[in-house]
Order: structure tokens, then C-alpha cells, then sequence
């Protein structure tokens, strides 16, 4: 690329930052609230999170238990660990139903009989565990009651002269390799890649798209088109352009939640420091290109703004598709997964929210292959721009 085809770039690209700079409300909204907003979001939804689990495991919980009287010990137990037992309604799994009860026990009719005689003593945990708000109640009364029962199995080995390690073949241990990062930041690790990703992927959209469907609309592209600048070096520009305000934006919201990482433990865990946002850019970069080039040409091919507007409605559903397939067919990691779009940004920005080592076969394979399709769409970009009838408004 010589000097004049830089020089005629940087014009281009100069003419559509200018252009969009003079809406100063539509600017303000993509580099501060946009930024704002997604900040909002991640920290808002992480302190919900910490603040349920918190509030859930350490308050007194009342349980409705039928046949209480059945099994005063389990029920003396269970009011140690701050889980009290309450009078059942009459109809358990209608109340359930109406939400008004999210957990209840129910001891069974024979439990005495069995206790004594030392079988399994029937004891059911009732509930809806599809609601959201159950699962975590139904798991700390399990975890109550399997405690209740390794403590009597104990004892009742003890009361045979036996000795419980016995029953024990096997000591089950847990080694957890992740960082401590990765523990603390699970959530955020979830949800930042793809706020990360839909940001660079779509991020430049309203500029690409004012800038080829907006200008055709207006009869403004023709006078561009028709100076003698090439139109590969047009259509740079446009693509330039966008990937600046898709950089700005970035920028802004890394800047926002390393700002604002001391007030949640799940931020504050997460590594924002310059090498860790520097790798960041270097995965998001080419995924600014691919977007902004699909952009480009979907813009192109548009007879108006308010059909290429239209196309945002699949756009924002791509980053999400690979890794719904993932979540409903789970693969091992493998290099092939970093060739596929979306999928591979997701996967490369977890490892460095996790602070994992990233091979340079993983890097190659990941620029190689997404350098290549934005260069194809860029091309067909390109193509279409050169298309005399692409300065005529349908």
C-alpha cells in the first residue's frame, strides 16, 4: 500500500468519524452509555449473585416438615445448622405450586420402625427445582440431611466396636486446579466474553450503516464514488472508521470496570491489568474486522437504512449460536475450535480472564483464520462497491 493510498484512507476515514462526530447525542450513546451501561449490568448482575448466595446460606431457613414427631434427633440437628422445622400445609404440593412453599421434608410413616431396626429410614426432600430460586434451598437441606447421615453411620459402627474407616474403602478427595481468579470470577468469566464479543462484532454498526445504506439513501455516496479514489481504498476507510469507534468503546468499558472492580469481589478478582487488556485487543481486533467488513457488505446490498437495519436482529444472535451447541453437545477444547468465529474469541478471552497460557499454535491458528475471513468479506465489500448501481438509491 503506497503513500496515496494511505493518504486517501485516512481521508475517508477522517470524513466518517467527522460525520458521525457532529451527532454529538448518537456519539455520547455509543462511547459513554453504551461503556455505562454494560458496566451496569456485570456488576450489578455479579452483586445480586454474591448477595443471594450469601443471604441464602447463612439465613435461618424454615422448612415445613410432615412427621416431625417422627424423628426428633434429625429435627434437633437440623435447627443447629439454622434450618427450622414448621408446620406443613395441608395440601404441600399445591402450596408448592402457588410458590408459597419453595422446600419441604416429608419423614416417612415408618421411620422409627426402620430407625430402630437399623434399615434406611425414608426421609424426601419435596420441590420444584425448576424454579431458579429453589435449587439453591434443596441444596443446602440435602447437604444437611447427608451430614446427618455420615454422622449416625459413625456412630453406629462405633456402637459395634467396628471401626467407621472401614466402611471408607476409598478417601474421595478434591483437588481444584483452577486460579484463583477462575473461582472467584465464575460469573464474570461467563458473561464478559460475550459482552466483549457482541460489543466488537456490532459495535460499529450505526457508522458502517449510515455511512453505505444512509449515504445511498441521502445520494451522498455518488459524489465519493465518483473521485478517482479506489474504491478497495473507500471501503478501508469506511471499515476503518467503525473499527475506531468500536476501539473508543472498548476501551471505555475495560477502563469502567477496572475503575470499579474494588466494589465486587467477583471484579476485583479478574486481572485488568495492561497485558491482560493488550491480549484482550489482540483476540478482539480481528473480530472488529469481520464485523464491520459483514457489515459493510450486508449495508452494501441493502436497498435503505431501514432494511439494513433489519439484519442486527440475526447479527446480535451469532455470537451466542456456537456456544449454545457447545452447552447442549460439550466437546474437549481442541485447535480446530479456534478457527470457528465467536466460538474461538470465547474460549481465548476465558483463558485470560482465567490467566492461562495460550500456545502460539492456538494464536496462529486464531489470526491465520480470522484475518482470512475478514479479508474475504472485505472483498466482497469491495466487489459490490464496485458496482456502478450501488450509488442509485432503489
Amino acid at each position: 500500500m503506497n503513500t496515496a493510498t494511505l493518504s486517501v484512507l485516512w481521508v475517508v476515514m477522517r470524513k466518517e468519524l467527522r460525520d458521525i462526530a457532529r451527532d454529538r447525542r448518537t456519539l455520547a450513546l455509543l462511547l459513554l452509555v453504551g461503556p455505562l451501561l454494560n458496566l451496569l449490568l456485570i456488576l450489578g448482575m455479579g452483586l445480586l449473585a454474591e448477595n443471594r448466595f450469601k443471604s441464602e446460606a447463612e439465613k435461618r431457613l424454615e422448612v415445613p416438615v410432615i412427621g416431625a414427631e417422627r424423628a426428633p434427633n434429625l429435627i434437633a440437628y437440623l435447627r443447629s445448622l439454622g434450618i427450622e422445622a414448621v408446620e406443613a400445609p395441608s395440601d404441600l404440593e399445591a402450596a408448592i405450586a402457588r410458590q408459597d412453599v419453595e422446600v419441604a421434608l416429608e419423614i416417612g410413616a415408618d421411620f422409627a420402625q426402620d430407625w430402630h431396626a437399623g434399615r434406611p429410614a425414608k426421609v424426601e426432600i419435596v420441590s420444584d427445582d425448576s424454579r431458579p430460586n429453589t435449587k439453591l434451598l434443596t441444596t443446602r437441606l440435602r447437604t444437611a440431611l447427608t451430614g446427618y447421615h455420615e454422622q449416625i453411620a459413625m456412630l453406629r459402627l462405633m456402637a459395634r466396636g467396628i471401626d467407621p474407616a472401614v466402611a471408607r474403602p476409598i478417601a474421595v478427595a478434591s483437588r481444584d486446579l483452577a486460579s484463583e481468579e477462575a473461582r472467584r470470577g465464575r460469573f464474570l468469566s461467563f458473561v464478559l466474553p460475550y459482552l466483549l464479543i457482541l460489543l466488537s462484532f456490532i459495535g460499529g454498526s450505526y457508522l458502517i450503516i449510515d455511512a453505505t445504506a444512509g449515504e445511498r439513501e441521502r445520494q451522498s455516496l455518488e459524489p465519493l464514488l465518483a473521485t478517482p479514489a479506489p474504491r478497495s481504498t473507500v471501503v478501508s476507510g469506511k471499515i476503518a472508521a467503525a473499527c475506531t469507534i468500536c476501539l473508543l468503546s472498548l476501551l471505555l468499558t475495560l477502563f469502567a470496570l477496572k475503575l470499579s472492580s474494588q466494589t465486587s469481589d467477583a471484579a476485583r478478582s479478574l486481572d485488568f491489568g495492561f497485558p491482560a487488556i493488550a491480549r484482550m485487543f489482540l483476540v478482539l481486533t480481528p473480530l472488529m474486522l469481520i464485523g464491520n467488513s459483514l457489515l459493510t457488505l450486508l449495508a452494501a446490498t441493502a436497498r435503505n437504512m431501514k432494511e439494513a437495519q433489519t439484519h442486527m436482529v440475526w447479527l446480535t444472535l451469532l455470537p451466542v449460536v456456537p456456544n449454545f451447541i457447545l452447552m447442549a453437545n460439550p466437546v474437549k477444547s481442541q485447535l480446530w475450535q479456534y478457527a470457528v468465529p465467536f466460538l474461538a474469541q470465547n474460549q481465548l478471552l476465558q483463558k485470560i480472564i482465567r490467566a492461562d497460557v495460550i500456545d502460539g499454535t492456538t494464536w496462529g491458528v486464531y489470526l491465520g483464520s480470522s484475518l482470512a475471513l475478514s479479508a474475504l468479506l472485505w472483498f466482497g465489500a469491495v466487489r459490490r462497491y464496485q458496482q456502478e448501481k450501488l450509488a442509485v438509491s432503489d
